[in-house]
């Protein structure tokens, strides 16, 4: 008895003392079968790997190929998600090679406790065939684009890729039709945009939501990442619907330039604007990576442009200097609407 009491404890030491080496990735932070807001925060470390002293670790989404990878033996940042279910995956590796991984499921929603019950959501709008690219002949300058649906890089294994040239700083319209309501008054924008060494030819990005209203008035609603000013900026119809004078105004004390966002990552966007029945809109909000920017602005935006029914959502890339191009990837476009 008293030598398999010895054994005993024995073994249990040679567990306590293995342990470390085994442990592989620590997530503190999500809990498996979390429901989260995206941006969360993601809290894991991980000594060794397979007896290996661990030199880097990264994570990643479901099936996709795009592992962020950190130096270290911790990971403590702020991750956006697309909505919905998800199963993240945290890695670590060892410095002769080994690698070793921790599942988390977890379940993502909106950033933004704006969305009402009974909001309709139309979703991955990027993928939908149905888009078109011009050249905005209100701007300067000229431009082409071109478009393709990509596995990689993307948040929900399909991203839109645009592609742009332009000369004298052209801007080029991305633009799809997705819905004929007429009716909703309130809208919340939201999508994923990854951006490459490109973004110094940026000028602006502009993201849209333009809707039919039951007067056949179209009320043109716009955010935009002036890279110009360096401000948010929305838009305005300061003549009449029949005598239209559209213009940006920038919002004073906000901050957003494309051309100083992190290059090769995902950066979330989202919006949140309203319009009455007359086209006055209310500029709410927008978000950029989880921080809010309140814009607070009430304007006129109604234009008689003769569309028939319809709702549809712009992305424009407006080009920065006399010439060359960019490439920028959108994915998880999601518009709500009540």
């Amino acid at each position: 008895m008293k030598t398999l009491r010895a054994f005993s404890v024995a073994a249990s030491l040679l567990v306590i003392f293995a342990a470390p080496a085994l442990a592989g990735v620590i997530v503190n932070s999500p809990t498996s079968s979390s429901q989260l807001a995206s941006p969360f925060q993601l809290s894991a470390s991980a000594v060794t790997c397979a007896s290996q002293h661990v030199s880097a670790m990264g994570y990643s989404f479901d099936s996709s190929a795009d592992t962020t990878v950190v130096n270290g033996q911790s990971i403590d940042s702020s991750v956006g998600s697309p909505s919905g279910g998800h199963v993240l995956h945290v890695k670590a590796w060892g410095d002769q090679g080994s690698a070793c991984v921790t599942d988390v499921a977890i379940s993502v929603g909106g950033s933004s406790s704006v969305l009402p019950a009974d909001a309709v959501t139309v979703s991955n709008i990027e993928t939908m065939s149905n888009w078109q690219a011009q050249h905005d002949n209100g701007g300067p300058g000229s431009s082409s684009g071109s478009m393709e649906i990509v596995s990689s890089p993307s948040m929900s294994g399909n991203a839109r890729r645009f592609v742009t040239n332009y000369s004298n700083g052209g801007d080029e319209r991305y633009s799809v039709n997705f819905s004929d309501d007429t009716q909703s008054e309130n809208f919340f924008y939201d999508t994923w945009v990854y951006v490459t060494s490109s973004a110094s030819d940026i000028g602006n990005l502009e993201f849209d939501t333009n809707q039919t209203m039951p007067n056949g008035q179209t009320v043109m609603i716009g955010v935009q990442c002036d890279g110009y000013s360096g401000e948010w900026a929305y838009t305005v119809n300061a003549g009449s619907a029949s005598n239209p004078k559209p213009q940006w105004v920038s919002k004073g004390g906000t901050s957003c330039n494309a051309r100083n966002w992190s290059q090769w990552t995902w950066h979330h966007v989202q919006a949140y604007y309203s319009h009455n029945s007359a086209g006055w809109i209310t500029y709410h909000s927008v978000w950029l990576d989880g921080a809010e920017t309140q814009l607070n602005a009430t304007v006129f935006g109604a234009f008689d442009l003769g569309w028939g029914p319809m709702i549809n959502t712009q992305f424009q890339v407006d080009g920065l200097g006399s010439g060359g191009h960019t490439t920028v990837y959108v994915d998880d476009l999601n518009v709500a609407r009540w």
